[in-house]
């Protein structure tokens, strides 16, 4: 599961309901413009400012993702675009963040 997961950051916090931001993320990463494609589950908030963690339901999507160059968070919702962070989560480096669950 961890290969089809990235770690997102740089999501705006406390602009919206979590609930509302969730479904933006879920929304831009399953766009084709973005290399997104099918979402499995998306975890936000977590326990770090700021971070949300996106699951794949397949691999290459994951990596396609990785990929790009720039990650614009835009949503009529938003007042205006944000950059995302976008890297691959890995065992060794969440093994100092919160736990998942």
């Amino acid at each position: 599961k961890s290969a089809r997961m990235v770690v997102i950051s740089g999501v705006p916090d406390g602009l919206l309901e979590n609930d509302v931001m969730a479904d933006i993320l879920m929304i831009h990463f399953q766009r084709p413009k973005n290399n997104g494609g099918d979402v499995e589950e998306v975890r936000y908030p977590t326990g770090r400012k700021g971070v949300a963690y996106v699951t794949f339901e397949d691999q290459e999507v994951a990596e396609r993702v990785l990929q790009k160059d720039e990650h614009r968070l835009e949503d009529k919702r938003l007042s205006r675009h944000y950059l995302l962070g976008v890297t691959q989560y890995c065992e060794e480096v969440s093994s100092s963040l919160p736990p998942l669950a």
